[in-house]
């Protein structure tokens, strides 16, 4: 080729090429807020695509949050912009409004259901359909960046028996806070579990002291955590109060009035609170 066309070429293949890597750049999967380990960031698949090039949600750390305990596991978390979700969904336990995310797991069939609305746009589960592979979520819906961290279960009423990960533990990256769901927890974490879960500033946890951990097994794992915001779920047989039991002076307790708390990054506990919504007692 002569030099003249040679240099006409390459210019063409730069014209081409400048935009795609332009493109590329802007698709470029957010970074976790909540991670500890920047190797151990997944992909992510974003879920509102309008036009303009996908973003991570805005954080504005005045920006309020509010969970409220529906029942059993399943809280309704509402985002500053109005994003609803629902954990461990069953369709029992249901928001005043159509939720626009649910998670589940599979442990019982309280906590999920293989029917459910069929307007609910993204629906969650914390388990892989496909032998020996994981769930993997990460998704962007308006303020709220999900993602899951799976662990094994003991057995499955309804899906089977004993399942490599079968339970996902869901984080929920709004406003600026780290909010996880520990979902139906069988086994104390690893420390590469706690490396792919990074900070949680408020947590969800079971308490019924035996179908998921007992509660001394449960408090270890807590209080590794260092979470913020301490909310039980998943009471049954024992009260609350074999689960606080295992927590000393380092932790306040309080149980709330209401079934609803609204948090953010400005009012957290500057000390470890575990606070037990109205209807888990």
């Amino acid at each position: 080729m002569k030099p003249r066309y040679l240099v006409l070429a390459i210019a063409c293949l730069a014209t081409f090429a400048a935009p795609n890597l332009a493109g590329a750049q802007e698709q470029r999967p957010p970074v976790s807020q909540c991670q500890a380990i920047a190797q151990t960031i997944p992909k992510v698949t974003f879920a509102s695509i309008s036009g303009a090039p996908p973003m991570m949600p805005a954080v504005s750390e005045g920006e309020d949050v509010k969970l409220t305990f529906l029942g059993h596991s399943t809280f309704e978390i509402e985002t500053p912009g109005g994003i609803v979700i629902a954990t461990d969904y069953n369709g029992w336990y249901r928001p005043a409004t159509m939720p626009d995310v649910v998670t589940m797991n599979k442990a019982h069939t309280t906590h999920y259901t293989l029917t459910p609305d069929p307007d609910i746009k993204h629906v969650l589960h914390g388990w892989s359909d496909v032998p020996g592979e994981k769930a993997k979520v990460n998704l962007v819906v308006g303020d709220a960046y999900i993602r899951n961290v799976t662990t094994d279960i003991r057995f499955s009423y309804g899906l089977g028996g004993a399942h490599e990960n079968g339970n996902s533990i869901f984080i929920f990256e709004i406003a600026g806070l780290c909010i996880g769901h520990l979902g139906h927890l069988h086994y104390e974490l690893t420390d590469a579990h706690y490396t792919e879960i990074g900070r949680l500033d408020v947590v969800m946890v079971p308490v019924d002291g035996g179908l998921t951990m007992g509660a001394d097994s449960m408090s270890r794992v807590i209080k590794r955590l260092r979470s913020s915001l301490i909310l039980p779920m998943h009471r049954r047989g024992p009260p609350v109060e074999a689960f606080v039991s295992m927590f000393g002076k380092d932790f306040d307790v309080a149980n709330a009035p209401h079934a609803s708390i609204t948090v953010s990054m400005r009012t957290l506990p500057k000390k470890p609170l575990i606070y037990v919504l109205k209807g888990v007692q």
